[in-house]
């Protein structure tokens, strides 16, 4: 039996260790930093649904794409004075104007769950989680939450996208060609209203896909899937009334691939606007642009120029993200705590 099967899915993996990873990228992560870390679930007050999707290289064909739907919410949240906001009071100063009024914190949990597909050529990678998480007050301003997200990661190829000399070549219709495997995600998230930082690891449970056995060698193809490890961090400058710029940095490490740096800055304006950059290293810098349409619904819009050298075949990526917030009774627009 030949190799065509495992020849493919190694060009899948060098393509996706190319960008230092296995799971899809996002630039607009810190709009939703839950799906990297399942610490952030039932962060806010209000039940955060996002829905996202992404075509990266666009104008290369076989590239990969990205959809994804999330929703988490607190549980147990003491929400009976928190940020209550007046009738009268202007939209613009929510940016910058924090409540001096505080009471005993309670610690609270929080639940979620994330359904996500990447299309890439004729493999397609879905996966299924759910993540819980529990949020302890440190000090008055300062709080810590740890979670947990198991799931169930599924490949599938497609035979019928594959062209070969010998299509009744017995590697096409392995069995093995779908698998699902177990996954697990943890992290921690250390935040107030002014700065976060977290670190979060992902397909931590040991794993390898064996592919094809040859007739000529005792040995497998088999491929691991690569732990990842993130690590984020962002602060929200108050430069004028109304006015925040929000620097923030994400370290992507996938042994054996190269440790990925993502740097951005984010400028929102009344809690309504926002726009900003991103630079990922050596491979794209990115214009990011959203606005908040009403306390039930946001939409966001990013745009990468490749730099790699890749960047020659494609026309660049693009990325949309639409959030709600449910059961949003502060009528806040923009997230108190992970903004």
């Amino acid at each position: 039996m030949n190799k065509l099967l495992a020849v493919v899915i190694m060009v899948v993996a060098v393509a996706g260790q190319a960008l230092a990873q296995q799971k899809p990228q996002f630039t607009q992560y810190t709009l939703n930093n839950y799906l990297l870390n399942p610490a952030l679930s039932g962060i806010e007050d209000y039940a955060d649904v996002k829905i996202g999707g992404r075509h990266q290289w666009s104008g290369l064909e076989g590239a990969p794409e990205t959809y994804y739907t999330s929703i988490h919410m607190p549980l147990g949240k003491d929400m009976s004075n928190v940020y209550r906001r007046r009738k009268t009071a202007r939209a613009k100063e929510s940016t910058t104007k924090r409540t001096n009024v505080y009471r005993r914190i309670r610690p609270h949990h929080g639940i979620g769950a994330i359904a996500m597909t990447t299309q890439t050529g004729m493999l397609k990678r879905s996966s299924l989680g759910f993540s819980y998480a529990y949020h302890q007050p440190l000090t008055r301003t300062l709080r810590v939450s740890a979670g947990v997200s198991p799931g169930l990661i599924q490949y599938n190829l497609d035979p019928s996208a594959i062209r070969a000399a010998d299509m009744n070549d017995p590697a096409l219709y392995d069995g093995r060609i779908n698998e699902t495997k177990f996954d697990l995600t943890m992290g921690l998230w250390l935040y107030s209203q002014d700065f976060y930082i977290g670190v979060a690891g992902a397909q931590l449970v040991p794993s390898k896909r064996e592919f094809i056995t040859s007739v000529t060698s005792p040995e497998d193809i088999s491929g691991k899937l690569q732990k990842h490890y993130f690590t984020t961090a962002g602060y929200r400058v108050v430069v004028a009334p109304g006015l925040a710029v929000i620097p923030s940095v994400m370290v992507k490490m996938a042994q054996p691939s190269p440790v990925s740096v993502d740097t951005n800055v984010k400028v929102v304006y009344a809690d309504r606007v926002w726009g900003g950059a991103s630079y990922r290293h050596k491979d794209s810098f990115s214009a990011m642009a959203g606005v908040s349409i009403s306390p039930l619904l946001d939409v966001s819009y990013a745009y990468d120029l490749s730099t790699s050298p890749l960047g020659i075949a494609n026309s660049g990526s693009h990325e949309v993200v639409v959030g709600f917030k449910l059961r949003n009774v502060a009528k806040v627009h923009c997230p108190q705590w992970a903004w």
